[in-house]
């Protein structure tokens, strides 16, 4: 089983899941993917395509994932997941999208955000700018990671989040199942019917009171949801 995890995240985090599922026989690759843990950033701002080849490369010179495996993507790993099997279905066994980070539509509220983004930066000329920037973040659009990336990664950040999958859910044909925290306050549960509706025969599983880091917080859980649907 190949796990893309989410951003911002890294192979680490995913240290008690893989141990779950090695004792149930499933052998498991978690690579740390360009700009996270250790590995090296790009050269330059990636999108999802640039991280959907990333992985393909990567698929093509490890072993056991040369041919059919399970794949398994959390949040922006899970928008990977999902583009990656469009592109590459002949190459996945099973679809597992845990909280994945699929849908990104233009919403009155992301505006807003961009608005305020906007405000924030004409005030760079002050002394503690950087203090400031983070503060609003945090306390006024609270759900961004902009702030906390550094380098290249901002736009390649930006890149990403302006995806929307939404329209490419309905080409998955590889069997997928869903699994979602109901009290997901980052990817909320809404998405997760909505990507159940498009996928077709799609099995939707969702873990009452978690909420989005599955893999820290129900661990066994979440391994459950899995090795009950391989």
């Amino acid at each position: 089983m190949l796990i893309l995890h989410g951003w911002p995240s890294s192979s680490e985090k995913w240290v008690a899941v893989g141990e779950l599922l090695s004792s149930h026989g499933i052998k498991v690759i978690v690579p740390d993917l360009p700009g996270f843990g250790k590995s090296q950033e790009p050269l330059q701002a990636w999108n999802t395509d640039g991280y959907i080849e990333w992985v393909r490369e990567f698929c093509d010179k490890v072993e056991d994932l040369k041919n059919e495996f399970y794949l398994a993507g959390h949040s922006f790993g899970g928008s990977l997941a999902a583009k990656f099997a469009v592109k590459y279905n002949q190459r996945v066994k099973i679809l597992f999208l845990i909280s994945a980070a699929c849908i990104r539509e233009s919403t009155f509220s992301k505006k807003l955000y961009y608005k305020i983004s906007k405000i924030i930066k004409l005030f760079s000329f002050l002394p503690y700018y950087d203090f400031f920037r983070k503060a609003c973040y945090k306390f006024i659009i609270k759900k961004s990671d902009y702030p906390y990336v550094k380098g290249i990664m901002k736009e390649t950040y930006l890149k990403v989040v302006s995806e929307d999958l939404s329209h490419r859910l309905l080409f998955i044909k590889n069997p997928t199942v869903i699994i979602w925290g109901d009290k997901d306050d980052s990817t909320p549960i809404a998405d997760a019917h909505f990507i159940n509706s498009k996928i077709k025969d799609s099995k939707l599983i969702v873990l009452p009171d978690r909420k989005h880091s599955l893999q820290l917080e129900a661990p066994e859980l979440l391994v459950r949801s899995i090795i009950e649907n391989i």
